[in-house]
C-alpha cells in the first residue's frame, strides 16, 4: 500500500498495475528520447553539447515528471471511483445477504419451533405411555404377588368362577362355598336335576408346578418341573373326586376349573396323560371358556327340567284354556242369534218407514181444492186410509 496525499493506493489493484505500467512505458519513450539527443549532441561543442543535453534532460525529466503525476492522478481517480462502485456493490451484496440471513433465520426459526412442538407433543405422549407402564408393570406385580399365594390364588379362581356362573345360570341354580354332608365346603354347587344331580366346581389349582416349568432354563429343570407337575395334578384329580364325589347326594362327578387358559393348553399339549385319568375319575377338567359352554349345557337341562316339572300344571292351564275357548263359542254363538234378530226388526222397522213414507207422498200430492169443488158433500165422499 502507498500512500499520496489521503489516497491510499493498492499496489495489487489492477488499475494501479495498469498505470504503473503506462508510466514505465513514458520513462522508456523519455529514456529513448534522451538518448537521441546524446547521439545529436556529439557533434557538437562538448560544453555547449552538454549544457543543451543537460537542459534537455531537465526538460525531460519535468515532462516525465509531469506526465507522471497527471497519469497517477487519473489512476487515483480511477481508484476512487473503482473503489466507490465496489462499496456499493459490496453494500448491496451485504444487503442482499443480510435479507438471506434473516429469511433464513426467521424460516430456520419457524421450523424449530414446529419441531419443539412436535417434540413436546411426543414427549407428552411418551410420559403418559410411560405412565401407563408404570401403572401395568404395579397391576402386573399385584397379580403376581396374588397368584403367588395360595389363599389368595383361590380367592382370585373363585371370583372369576363366580363371574362366569352369574353370567350363564340363574341365581336359584348354583350356591357359592355350599357346605357337603362330609363337611367339605365346595367352591361351587350346581343344582342339576337327577340324574346327574348337584355337581360341584373347585377353583383351588396348584400352579407352583406350572410356574416352574416356565421358568425352566435347561432340560433337567424342564423334566423335574414335568414330574411335580404330573404329581400335582393327580394328587388334586384324586382330592376332587374324593372330597366333592358323593353317592346319593352329588352327581358322579365333578368340575376342576382351570383359572388359565395357558395352563388348560399345556395340559391337553404335553400331559394327555393327566386329562385321561381325570376322565377315569370322573373329574373333568374345564378352562374359562369351556366352562363357559358347560354352564350354556347345563342352563338347557335345568331349562328342560323345569319345563318337565311344570308339565302337570301346563296341562290343567290348557284343559282350562279349552273350557274357556268353548264358552266363549257359545257367547259368540248367542251373540249372532241376537244380532241375527236385531237386523230382522231393523228389516221390519224399515219397510214400515217405507210404507210411511209413500203415504205421506201421496198425501202431499193431493188438490183439496179440486176435490172439494167436486165431489159430493157428505161422510159417504171420505176415503178411508189404508193400514
Amino acid at each position: 500500500m502507498i500512500e499520496i496525499g489521503t489516497h491510499l493506493i493498492d499496489l495489487h489493484d489492477p488499475l494501479v498495475q495498469g498505470a504503473l505500467a503506462v508510466a514505465a512505458l513514458v520513462l522508456l519513450l523519455l529514456l529513448a528520447v534522451l538518448r537521441s539527443a546524446g547521439r545529436a549532441s556529439r557533434a557538437m561543442d562538448p560544453l555547449t553539447g552538454n549544457l543543451i543535453a543537460l537542459t534537455q534532460r531537465v526538460q525531460a525529466l519535468s515532462d516525465g515528471q509531469h506526465q507522471l503525476a497527471g497519469g497517477l492522478h487519473h489512476v487515483s481517480e480511477a481508484q476512487a471511483a473503482a473503489q466507490t462502485k465496489m462499496l456499493a456493490l459490496m453494500e448491496a451484496r451485504l444487503a442482499e445477504v443480510n435479507r438471506a440471513m434473516s429469511e433464513s433465520l426467521h424460516g430456520s426459526a419457524t421450523r424449530t419451533a414446529r419441531s419443539l412442538g412436535a417434540l413436546q407433543e411426543r414427549l407428552e405422549a411418551i410420559d403418559k405411555a410411560q405412565a401407563n407402564i408404570e401403572k401395568l408393570s404395579g397391576n402386573v406385580l399385584g397379580l403376581q404377588d396374588i397368584l403367588s399365594n395360595k389363599q389368595t390364588r383361590g380367592a382370585f379362581g373363585e371370583i372369576q368362577l363366580h363371574d362366569i356362573v352369574r353370567k350363564a345360570l340363574p341365581s336359584d341354580a348354583f350356591t357359592m362355598q355350599a357346605t357337603l354332608s362330609n363337611g367339605r365346603r365346595a367352591d361351587c354347587l350346581i343344582y342339576l336335576p337327577n340324574p346327574p344331580g348337584p355337581i360341584v366346581v373347585d377353583s383351588k389349582f396348584p400352579l407352583e408346578a406350572y410356574e416352574a416349568l416356565r421358568r425352566a432354563e435347561n432340560e433337567s429343570q424342564k423334566i423335574e418341573a414335568q414330574r411335580m407337575m404330573r404329581i400335582a395334578v393327580r394328587s388334586h384329580i384324586r382330592a376332587i373326586a374324593d372330597r366333592y364325589i358323593l353317592e346319593g347326594e352329588t352327581a358322579d362327578g365333578a368340575l376342576m376349573f382351570l383359572p388359565s387358559e395357558a395352563v388348560y393348553a399345556e395340559l391337553h399339549a404335553n400331559f394327555p396323560e393327566l386329562v385321561r385319568e381325570g376322565f377315569a375319575a370322573k373329574v373333568w377338567i374345564v378352562s374359562p371358556t369351556t366352562c363357559m359352554a358347560t354352564l350354556h349345557t347345563m342352563r338347557a337341562v335345568l331349562k328342560d327340567a323345569r319345563m318337565r316339572a311344570q308339565a302337570g300344571a301346563i296341562r290343567r292351564e290348557l284343559a282350562a284354556l279349552y273350557a274357556d275357548v268353548e264358552r266363549l263359542g257359545g257367547r259368540v254363538s248367542n251373540l249372532d242369534r241376537h244380532f241375527a234378530m236385531a237386523a230382522k226388526d231393523i228389516e221390519e222397522i224399515r219397510i214400515s218407514a217405507e210404507k210411511a213414507g209413500k203415504r205421506a207422498h201421496r198425501l202431499d200430492n193431493f188438490d183439496f181444492e179440486e176435490l172439494a169443488s167436486s165431489a159430493p158433500q157428505g161422510p159417504a165422499n171420505v176415503v178411508p186410509l189404508e193400514r
